[in-house]
């Protein structure tokens, strides 16, 4: 099976502009043999907190109609943004299937800074299978905690989808380190799924990668370039 990363230049609360990049990029990735593509963290609307904090129009759901390109995109989408749960907006990721079936939801467990005081953790594993592959999913911050992908090892996931923001000097090392680690410490293949370009307060260092189990880089996009790359997890 062969899967891609995919990172963009988001625009700000623009779910439609960025769902246009984002099927774009589904189509790159198709055409690059892949059957499944990660997007990174916030890609529907860009890492904006603050203007995502009250305004419902900028979240989602399974069924928005804004999301048509992506469920029809002809191959698997790993789709993050933010949707209303019963507690508040979550940082959510949906995994629609390549016949746009949504093959399951997750909500980011660990907020980073200023995360906790506009969004609602979530509290349960994501997991789902595709190809006779099991996957799991962690969002950014998520896979600074090893209990977190250990608990994907334990469940027999192969591999664990990444969709993340990380910017500067200090996120290019954090990411450097923390993702190889986790595919050798935890015999996972790890798909990181990185911003490029201006996010928020961050400019996204972009180099969005997948790793084999054990640590080894399989294939990296680069620091500047809206792009997909994908990589054959056996």
């Amino acid at each position: 099976m062969r899967i891609a990363v995919a990172q963009l230049s988001c625009v700000p609360v623009d779910i439609d502009a960025n769902v246009e990049q984002m099927a774009a990029l589904a189509k790159e990735a198709a055409q690059l043999g892949a059957e499944l593509v990660v997007y990174p963290e916030l890609a529907l609307t860009g890492y904006e907190p603050d203007d995502l904090a009250h305004d419902p129009t900028r979240w989602t759901h399974p069924k928005d109609p804004r999301l048509t390109p992506l469920r029809t995109a002809g191959i698997a989408t790993v789709v993050n943004g933010v949707a209303a749960t019963e507690n508040g907006p979550a940082i959510t990721t949906f995994v629609f299937g390549p016949d746009g079936d949504l093959l399951t939801t997750y909500r980011k467990q660990h907020l980073y800074a200023e995360e906790r005081w506009v969004f609602t953790p979530g509290n349960t594993d994501g997991r789902f299978e595709l190809g006779g592959v099991r996957f799991g999913l962690a969002t950014c911050f998520d896979n600074h905690f090893p209990e977190l992908t250990a608990r994907a090892h334990d469940d027999d996931c192969d591999v664990l989808l990444a969709s993340s923001l990380y910017g500067s000097e200090a996120g290019m090392t954090e990411r450097a380190t923390v993702y190889p680690a986790i595919a050798e410490r935890d015999r996972m293949f790890v798909a990181l799924a990185n911003h490029v370009g201006a996010a928020g307060e961050w400019i996204g260092c972009g180099r969005s990668a997948i790793w084999a189990a054990g640590g080894e880089l399989l294939a990296e996009a680069d620091g500047t370039s809206a792009m997909a790359v994908a990589a054959d997890i056996g």
